[in-house]
């Protein structure tokens, strides 16, 4: 379409070639762009849903075919690094593939080749320039086995191989173009995506399952094709000659061959011409076949090339005639599944390994105690039969001392009996030796006391008269001073008797003093000797209260200790032999202590701590002959 020969309406979606000044001709295409439509909005048009197509497993073919000149290599393999705007299909429809597909799981492959002068090269590889073509007889798929195949993971990558592909591209000036492309390029691109949500179905719709937890995943692969394809020139337009000669009759042959198949297709004939060149076996799935394709036609404004600008629309009018059938191409992923399935043996394999390790170890390790413990149950065996025939003798043993200690018990009970006797008769002495002594005692205290009173009244007489003389020498006194008063002249002889009765006076108040003192002496005399007598008694009668109380709870706790001796007299294990021996040395009987023996001339007090002491003696024996030991550790 263009702004001078031609009038484009892009709202009607219509193309009007005009053939001369009062002719024109109208075609019906989906989409017409003028000059100004921007890349953003030609990929959107014509690229955007093949691409969608593929992501969903189709196939794909985006081809651009027209005039050399017009803005194939413009639209399709545009860069874009000057201006971000200007990128063309190729760039964009990557950035949207990258953008659908996960790193993890999807994979996008490149290959970009080029068919010149009918020998497929690899734009990648340059050393590959005669690649060949493999067709499958049963799907009739076409396959370039030899290409070089980069995996891309990222648009950075992408653009480096696009610009080394360009790089390595034939080009040439020509009069119609500087930079005119003198080859076929293909960009190929393998899409490999995991289906998610339905995978693990089968052609019904049912999930396949090997086993438990394990299902086959489903893939999609499917396969976009860019093809910019050489323009199509006139030999005596271009002014090619030489090399550029050759290039441009096999473009013209290749694309004579693609016109071909068309008209063929468009005309539903029996036979395609697919095989009469390279271009048309490698799109024999774009034309006809199963893939979604688009068509770009691209024409200049130039009257001089009417001729050529027809024939460009009205291949694109035949192409429009074509029909494909689009396939799904969905395959179960039965590589991945090998893989997965070979890391879930090793594992299981390795699991199994060391359980096996494990349990033999285990075993070994059971085997060692059970041997342990045969060995530990006949040493046990044979400690306790040893101890059943030493529980044995040992029992015999104590059968028979038990008997012999009941009958020493029976002779220290009678034993008992007797000092018990003896130490009521003692207790009975003493309380009339305490109760004479007592009296005694007091009739000591109240003749001392009658002696101390009388000794106190002489000294209060001898007191009073001493107060008399006092009185009556102060009386003198005051007579003497009185008189003195009267005579003042006096001989010094009345002085001497003045002084001499002052002295006496003096004297007496002396005397007077030492007597109450004297007197407060006797009394505290007195009284202390009183209170020290009966101090003394009193202790006397409260020791010998606390040794009758003591004599008494050594009683009980004698007749305690006899009880609790023959209750635990069966339970005697530990000193046996040593009872046996004290008794054999001890054998003799101990002869009860009477009042007889006692000594009975000393005085109340001695007699009853030598009762005590004798009573003690007695139960010291008593322990030797059954055994101290023994008894503390039966209480």
């Amino acid at each position: 379409a263009t702004q001078h020969s031609h009038q484009n309406q892009h709202q009607l979606k219509r193309l009007k070639l005009r053939k001369n000044n009062w002719d024109c001709e109208t075609f019906q295409f989906d989409e017409v762009l003028i000059d100004t439509a921007s890349q953003k909005r030609t990929y959107e048009v014509v690229a955007k849903p093949v691409v969608e197509s593929v992501l969903e497993g189709y196939n794909g073919t985006i081809m651009a075919y027209g005039q050399t000149g017009t803005g194939k290599t413009f639209t399709l393999g545009r860069l874009g690094k000057e201006d971000a705007a200007d990128r063309g299909i190729m760039v964009r429809a990557m950035e949207d593939l990258f953008l659908d597909i996960s790193s993890e799981h999807d994979s996008v492959s490149v290959s970009y080749l080029q068919l010149y002068m009918e020998t497929v090269q690899d734009l990648l590889t340059p050393e590959k320039d005669n690649i060949s073509i493999a067709e499958d007889p049963k799907t009739g798929d076409v396959s370039l086995p030899g290409a070089t195949l980069v995996e891309v993971r990222d648009q950075k990558k992408f653009l480096d191989l696009l610009q080394t592909g360009e790089a390595n591209r034939f080009a040439a000036n020509t009069r119609l173009n500087t930079e005119s492309s003198r080859s076929h390029a293909i960009l190929l691109v393998n899409v490999k995506k995991t289906v998610k949500g339905k995978h693990d179905r089968d052609e019904n719709g049912s999930n396949v399952q090997l086993s438990k937890g394990q299902y086959i995943p489903m893939v999609r692969k499917s396969k976009l094709l860019i093809v910019d394809l050489a323009g199509s020139e006139r030999i005596d337009k271009s002014g090619n000659d030489g090399r550029t000669l050759e290039e441009a009759k096999y473009i013209n042959l290749s694309l004579t061959a693609l016109g071909k198949c068309i008209n063929a297709l468009a005309e539903n004939s029996p036979h395609i011409p697919v095989r009469d060149s390279k271009l048309t076996r490698l799109l024999r799935d774009s034309f006809g076949g199963s893939a979604r394709t688009s068509l770009v036609v691209t024409i200049g404004p130039s009257p001089r090339h009417r001729a050529e600008t027809a024939s460009t629309v009205m291949f694109g009018q035949r192409a429009m005639k074509v029909e494909n059938m689009v396939k799904l191409k969905e395959e179960f992923d039965y590589k991945s599944l090998c893989r997965r399935l070979e890391t879930e043996v090793d594992r299981l394999i390795a699991q199994n390994e060391r359980q096996n390790k494990a349990v033999h170890d285990a075993e070994e390790q059971m085997e060692k105690n059970l041997k342990q413990a045969q060995i530990s149950v006949m040493e046990a065996e044979k400690k306790l039969a040893i101890s059943l025939e030493e529980m044995i003798s040992d029992k015999k043993k104590l059968e028979k001392e038990h008997l012999e200690t009941i009958c020493k018990l029976e002779e220290e009970v009678a034993q008992r009996k007797r000092l018990e006797e003896d130490f009521t008769v003692i207790t009975n002495k003493l309380q009339a030796q305490n109760e004479v002594d007592r009296q005694r005692h007091q009739r000591e205290i109240q003749d001392l006391m009658q002696k101390h009173h009388l000794e106190i009244s002489q000294a209060i007489q001898r007191l009073d008269a001493e107060r008399l003389q006092t009185e009556a020498l102060e009386t003198k006194l005051l007579e003497a001073a009185r008189s003195m008063a009267k005579d003042r002249v006096k001989t010094e002889v009345e002085d001497e008797k003045v002084l001499e009765l002052k002295q006496k006076l003096e004297e007496e108040h002396q005397l007077r003093e030492r007597s109450e003192i004297e007197i407060k002496r006797l009394n505290f005399q007195l009284t202390n000797y009183a209170n020290l007598e009966n101090t003394k008694q009193m202790e006397e009668i409260t020791i010998l209260s606390q040794k009758l109380e003591e004599e008494l709870k050594e009683k009980e706790r004698l007749q305690l200790e006899i009880k609790n001796l023959k209750q635990q007299m069966l339970h005697l294990s530990l000193e046996t032999d040593q009872t046996r021996r004290s008794l054999s040395r001890e054998q003799p009987a101990v002869r009860p202590f009477t009042g007889a023996e006692s000594p009975m001339n000393k005085n109340k007090t001695g007699h009853t701590k030598d009762a005590i002491n004798g009573h003690r003696a007695t139960i010291g024996k008593l322990f030797e002959q059954v055994g101290l030991q023994k008894i503390l550790s039966l209480l």
